[in-house]
């Protein structure tokens, strides 16, 4: 039996992998609320390691599988926004985008349809998720500040 604390089963987890949302700070609340939803069931998706087993309560009554850590989510400004999405871009980090066109849509055809429209440099981001090595995801955020 272990007596390493570090391995014990009621040890802190520690994560080397960061599950990050860059949040536009001009952006009202129920603006922030939609758009974390949005980006972050991207990640969901397509990056199967993020999601955790299903959950169930005392009764046996299943719940459905959340991430397995937690979502970090930042503010800055837009100059800020599209630096981490160029620095996200060349570390090759798997990214959710949402622009700001996507406000204006009602649903996934038109929002994909909004996103192709413009030319990577030309998006004008209002968030961006991101996953990856916890040191990576961090030097892609450099310059945003944790949301309050």
């Amino acid at each position: 039996m272990s007596t390493d604390p570090a391995t014990a089963p009621t040890a802190p987890v520690r994560f080397d992998t960061k599950i990050a949302v860059l949040l536009r700070e001009d952006l009202e609340t129920w603006q922030r609320l939609n758009v974390t939803a949005f980006l972050v069931s991207g990640l969901g998706a397509t990056v199967p390691e993020v999601i955790g087993e299903t959950y169930e309560d005392a009764d046996g009554v299943p719940c459905l599988p959340m991430f397995r850590q937690p979502v970090l989510v930042f503010e800055g400004s837009k100059e800020i926004l599209t630096a981490a999405h160029a620095r996200v871009l060349s570390r090759a980090l798997p990214r959710a985008v949402f622009t700001s066109d996507l406000f204006s849509t009602g649903n996934d055809r038109d929002n994909r349809a909004a996103v192709r429209a413009v030319p990577t440099a030309e998006l004008d981001l209002v968030g961006l998720a991101v996953y990856g090595p916890r040191n990576a995801v961090d030097k892609a955020l450099k310059g945003a500040r944790m949301h309050p």
